[in-house]
């Protein structure tokens, strides 16, 4: 479907502005999305255009349509067209950039954009999976293990083989020295998942199941794992 097919609708729409909100309004826009039936939508107010918003409606099945009217001020109406369970199949999405308009507008969007040139731009010539591969690295050296993690998941779901996994690893025990990975590397989430994936392959675990495993034991449900609070 397309914007053409349910813009008769809109008018219907439940508005929610979340300009100037303050705290996490995610979890309770997330339930009223998961309770409407198809057919039926939302409007959102925001001041910048909110693409993490976007991956998580589309699994919930709803398509979305933009409209900025002013400099900060962005109309996203959201139609459900299909009913989905939430989308576990593109995990970690950005919702880290919805904290940053609690800082400042500015900021928020400054960061939106940020993320889009860095991640989603068609100018990157690197695969996304080599990329993920990268995030994770610096993720370490930078001595922020849950990104690593998060990343080392994302690259997994994505394709990447586990014997690349392997590579990475070596090459971080390298770098950082043996005590650096001992003490901090090896008790990491980012190890555990990895420690998952091998112990998965090596019991004969399709790959679809140590997916699955993978985002129960380290998606946004796990409290050491989640960006919003």
């Amino acid at each position: 479907m397309s914007f053409d097919n349910w813009k008769e609708k809109i008018q219907a729409f439940q508005t929610i502005d979340v300009r100037h909100l303050q705290g996490n309004f995610f979890e309770g826009l997330k339930k009223k999305a998961e309770a409407l039936e198809i057919g039926e939508g939302l409007h959102i107010i925001q001041t910048f255009e909110p693409h993490p918003l976007y991956a998580v409606m589309e699994g919930l099945g709803y398509e979305h349509h933009t409209e900025q009217q002013r400099e900060a001020e962005f109309h996203v109406y959201f139609c459900r067209t299909e009913k989905k369970d939430g989308g576990e199949n593109a995990p970690f999405k950005p919702l880290a950039l919805l904290n940053y308009p609690m800082i400042d507008e500015k900021l928020g969007q400054i960061a939106v954009d940020f993320w889009e040139t860095t991640w989603q731009s068609e100018k990157r010539v690197l695969p996304y999976e080599t990329r993920l591969l990268l995030s994770l690295t610096n993720a370490v050296g930078a001595g922020r293990m849950r990104q690593a993690a998060r990343e080392l998941v994302k690259a997994y779901i994505h394709g990447v083989e586990s014997a690349a996994l392997d590579d990475v690893f070596e090459l971080l025990a390298w770098n950082q020295g043996i005590g650096f990975f001992s003490s901090e590397i090896g008790p990491s989430p980012l190890f555990q998942a990895y420690k998952l994936i091998k112990t998965g392959e090596k019991q004969g675990k399709p790959r679809e199941e140590i997916c699955t495993a993978l985002r129960e034991k380290f998606g946004e449900k796990n409290s050491d794992m989640k960006v919003l609070n």
